[in-house]
C-alpha cells in the first residue's frame, strides 16, 4: 500500500460516532461487574454511585465537545493539553492514552481466547485470540469508514441486549413474567438499600469509573467526522442519556431480581459467564440459552473494546507524530487515509504483550495491566484542565462565547467537579494499602501516575516549556 503525508478522511457519519462512544463505555463494566457493586454497595448505593459518576461524565464530555467542535483533531485532548496549558501535559497525555489503548488491546485479546474456552474448550485459546488480533487489524487498515461500520454493528449487538435485557426483567419486576423474587425485599436489604455506608459507595466509584471509560472516544473521532459541529455535539447528548438510562435501569433489575448476598453476583468474571448478572436474570425468566447468549455478546464486547483500542491508539500516535512528539514514520498516511505505521506498532505491542502471556510471562504481563490502570483516568483529568484554560484563555482574549459552535453548560463548576472527582477516583483505587503502609501494592495499584510525572517532567525540562499565559494560549483552530 503506497503512503504519502496526506489528509485523514473524514468518513464518519453522525451514527458512526454515537454508536462509538456509546460501545466504547459499555462493555463488561456492565455485563459482569455490574452485579459486584450491587453486592458491595447494596441496590441504592450501586445506583447513587454510577449516578455521581454518569454526571461527572457528562460534564467531561460537555468540556471535551465543546474544544471538539471548536478544533476537531485525532489528537484530541492531547494536543488541546499542549496547546491550552502546557507542551508538556499534552506529549505525556498522548504518550499515556497511546499505551492505555496499546495494553487494553492487548488485554482484550487475551480474553477472547479465555471467553472462546466456554465453546471451545480442548481448543487452545490462543488460536481465538490470534484470529481476533487478525480481524481488528484487517478492519482498522482498510479505512475509517470500515471501522466506523464494525463498530456501529459490534456496538447495536450490546445495545439490544441490554434493551432485551431490561424488557425481560421490567416484566419480571411487574409480573408480567411470573417469578416467586421478592422484588422490595431486594431493593430495601441493609439501611434502605444502603449496604456497607459511605466506603462501599466509595469503592463502587472506583468501579463506574472504569465502567464509563471509552466516552472520550467522541473527541478522537471528531477528527475524523464528516460534520463534527453537528455530530459530536448530538453524539454527546445522546450517549450521555443512553448510557445513564442503560447502566442506572440495568443495576435496578439487578438490585430487584438478584439478592445482593447472592454468592454469584461476586464471583463473575470473563472466564465465568454462567454468574454475569444479566445471565443470571435470563436464566431466571426461563430463558435457558441465557450463558451462552451472555458468553456471545461479551465475546462481542470484548472484540468491540479491542476494535476501538486499536483505533483510538493508532489515531493519538498519528497525532503525536504530526506535532514532532513522535518518530515522523506514524505521521504516513495510507491512500485511505490510514496510518499504517502507527496501526502496525500498536498491533505489534498488543501482541508482544499477547505473547508475554501465553509463553509464561505473566509477570511482565501483568505489569503492563497495572502499568496501564490509571491512563483512562489520567486522560479524564487532562481534559477537565484543558477546557478549564480553554475557556479563561477564549474569554481573555477577547472572543465572544456566542460564536462556539457548541457551549458546555455550568462553566466553571463543570470541569472542576470533574477535576475533584477524577482525583479522588485515582487517590480512591486502594485506600486500604495506604491505611496498612503496603508499598508493593500502592507501587502496583497506582504505576501509571509516576510513568505520566516522569514523561511531563521529561519534556518539561528538555524542552524548557512553561504554563501558556492566557493571553498567549493558540486559539487556531483546526480544519
Amino acid at each position: 500500500m503506497s503512503e504519502h503525508k496526506g489528509h485523514i478522511q473524514r468518513n464518519l457519519k453522525t451514527r458512526h460516532v454515537s454508536m462509538i462512544a456509546l460501545g466504547g463505555s459499555i462493555g463488561t463494566g456492565l455485563f459482569v461487574a455490574s452485579g459486584a457493586t450491587v453486592a458491595q454497595a447494596g441496590p441504592l448505593g450501586a445506583i447513587v454511585a454510577y449516578l455521581a459518576i454518569g454526571v461527572m461524565v457528562y460534564f467531561l464530555m460537555t468540556s471535551l465537545g465543546e474544544m471538539a467542535t471548536y478544533s476537531p483533531t485525532s489528537g484530541s485532548f492531547s494536543d488541546y493539553a499542549g496547546k491550552y496549558v502546557d507542551p508538556a501535559l499534552g506529549f505525556a497525555m498522548g504518550w499515556n492514552y497511546w499505551f492505555n489503548w496499546a495494553i487494553t488491546l492487548a488485554v482484550d485479546i487475551v480474553a477472547v481466547g479465555l471467553v472462546a474456552e466456554f465453546w471451545f474448550p480442548n481448543t487452545p485459546g490462543w488460536i481465538f485470540s490470534a484470529i481476533a488480533l487478525l480481524l481488528i487489524f484487517l478492519i482498522n487498515i482498510f479505512s475509517v469508514g470500515t471501522f466506523g461500520e464494525a463498530e456501529f454493528w459490534l456496538s447495536m449487538i450490546k445495545v439490544v441486549t441490554i434493551i432485551a435485557f431490561l424488557i425481560v426483567g421490567l416484566a419480571t419486576i411487574f409480573g408480567v413474567i411470573h417469578s416467586d423474587i421478592n422484588v422490595m425485599k431486594n431493593l430495601s436489604v441493609g439501611n434502605h438499600g444502603f449496604v456497607g455506608g459511605p466506603q462501599a459507595i466509595l469503592s463502587v466509584f472506583v468501579v463506574a469509573g472504569f465502567s464509563f471509560q471509552g466516552t472520550e472516544l467522541i473527541g478522537i473521532t471528531a477528527g475524523e467526522a464528516e460534520d463534527p459541529d453537528k455530530s459530536v455535539p448530538k453524539a454527546i447528548n445522546q450517549v450521555f442519556w443512553r448510557i445513564l438510562l442503560f447502566y442506572i435501569l440495568a443495576i435496578f433489575v439487578i438490585s430487584a431480581l438478584v439478592y445482593y448476598k447472592d454468592p454469584r453476583l461476586l464471583s463473575s468474571s470473563t472466564q465465568n459467564i454462567a454468574v454475569s448478572p444479566f445471565t443470571i436474570v435470563f436464566k431466571n425468566a426461563g430463558i435457558a440459552f441465557a450463558a451462552s447468549l451472555m458468553n456471545a455478546v461479551i465475546l462481542t464486547s470484548i472484540v468491540s473494546s479491542a476494535n476501538s483500542g486499536s483505533y483510538a491508539s493508532t489515531r493519538m500516535l498519528y497525532a503525536m507524530a504530526r506535532k514532532g512528539d513522535a518518530p515522523k514514520i506514524f505521521a504516513k498516511l495510507s491512500t485511505r487515509g490510514v496510518p499504517v505505521a502507527a496501526l502496525v506498532l500498536t498491533t505489534a505491542i498488543g501482541l508482544l504483550a499477547f505473547i508475554a502471556n501465553t509463553k509464561g510471562g505473566s509477570v511482565a504481563y501483568t505489569w503492563l495491566v497495572n502499568a496501564s490502570g490509571l491512563t483512562g483516568f489520567i486522560a479524564w483529568v487532562g481534559i477537565a484542565i484543558s477546557h478549564y484554560r480553554f475557556r479563561r484563555a477564549y474569554v481573555a482574549q477577547g472572543k465572544s462565547l456566542s460564536d462556539l459552535k457548541y457551549k458546555a453548560k455550568w462553566f466553571p463548576f463543570g470541569p472542576l467537579f470533574a477535576l475533584v472527582i477524577s482525583i479522588g477516583v485515582i487517590i480512591g483505587q486502594d485506600p486500604d494499602s495506604f491505611a496498612h503502609l503496603n508499598w508493593e501494592k500502592i507501587f502496583v495499584t497506582y504505576l501509571s501516575v509516576p510513568l505520566f510525572v516522569i514523561l511531563y517532567f521529561w519534556y518539561k525540562v528538555s524542552h524548557k516549556t512553561k504554563l501558556i499565559a492566557l493571553k498567549d494560549v493558540d486559539l487556531k483552530q483546526y480544519k
